[in-house]
């Protein structure tokens, strides 16, 4: 989807997608945003068709793509801080700038949508409307027992394995193994599953689209993340509710704004009993919600079924936004674009 970049930091790349030209954009804007690792923002892109970014654009949402593009902090493990107190608060300031101050409603996949989550509980002050949270696991126990994230903590030994497709660092042999782990019946029968679809264009484009995106994401060395592992996963805090960020503490209870929390109902990377506890742990949101829907980890985002399930429920809350803080009809970019580099 053709975008602008409207703003650019040490850590982040924030992009505004042109409006379709049939729609007037009006609402609270939306920011997706992504797991920290290369190319995961294109998840939110992934094919004309099914494409979250072409659809909440041609529904008349204002939509803003965080991405943390390239860059690399060199000799330095980034910890939850760098995300929750830098990038993720600063994008919001200046997606809320941009619209003339109307609150934000966050769109975060996997590790996106926990970062969006413990943003809210560290900066309560900040103009965020809502939090979407899709496929992000909370309490690391809830994974099953020789499960993906298990499974390769073993194969590649401690927390550089966790979550395979969205945090990188890992050895690329060992990354490539573990990605088959959760769906190796798919894996090997996928030849005949092809044959069998052959005539099915939509089908045929989106394994291929899924293909290139994972290829992408393997292909580019990531940053480590050391520190965020053992804060989520090996010593699980999340799961209670209470985060190290920094040199303090944040509760999830802490949390003010509403919370739509989805879990796909194939992901074995963030399976819905790791997801679910979210819902648990969030006692001053004003409303919180949990839908599961068909898809894997990345299917429940952005497969083909997403598009009358998951899309479906986040439009209907994003539309509930709409109605809470107002139809502001939006008016024309006022300020320099920023050229891509």
């Amino acid at each position: 989807m053709p975008s602008e970049l409207i703003d650019q930091g040490p850590e982040r790349r924030l992009y505004r997608y042109r409006p379709s030209g049939k729609v007037i954009p009006t609402g609270p804007p939306v920011l997706l945003v992504p797991p920290p690792a290369a190319s995961a923002a294109a998840a939110f892109d992934l094919r004309r068709g099914c494409s979250l970014a072409e659809h909440l654009v041609s529904t008349g949402r204002r939509t803003y793509l965080l991405d943390y593009g390239e860059t690399r902090l060199q000799g330095h493990d980034p910890g939850l801080e760098t995300w929750v107190d830098e990038v993720l608060p600063e994008a919001v300031a200046r997606v809320a700038e941009d619209v003339d101050g109307q609150p934000v409603q966050l769109v975060g996949w996997c590790l996106g949508g926990i970062f969006s989550v413990l943003t809210a509980a560290a900066h309560p002050g900040l103009p965020i409307a809502s939090v979407t949270s899709i496929a992000a696991p909370v309490d690391f126990d809830a994974v099953r027992p020789g499960g993906p994230l298990r499974g390769l903590t073993r194969l590649a030994g401690g927390a550089e394995t966790a979550l395979l497709e969205v945090f990188s660092g890992i050895p690329r042999a060992s990354a490539e193994h573990g990605h088959l782990i959760p769906g190796i019946d798919r894996y090997l029968t996928r030849p005949m599953t092809v044959l069998a679809n052959l005539d099915d264009a939509d089908f045929l484009a989106q394994i291929e689209a899924v293909d290139a995106f994972t290829e992408e994401m393997l292909a580019r060395p990531g940053r480590p993340a050391a520190r965020i592992y053992d804060a989520l996963f090996q010593e699980n805090e999340l799961a209670r509710g209470d985060v190290r960020v920094g040199d303090r503490r944040v509760a999830l209870s802490q949390v003010r704004a509403p919370v739509l929390v989805i879990a796909g109902r194939d992901d074995e990377l963030a399976p819905w009993r790791s997801v679910h506890p979210l819902t648990r742990l969030l006692p001053g949101s004003p409303d919180v919600r949990f839908h599961t829907a068909p898809g894997g980890h990345l299917g429940v985002l952005t497969g083909r079924k997403a598009r009358t399930t998951t899309w479906a429920r986040l439009d209907a809350w994003l539309a509930e936004g709409s109605v809470r803080h107002g139809l502001r009809a939006a008016r024309a970019p006022r300020e320099r674009q920023l050229s891509r580099s």
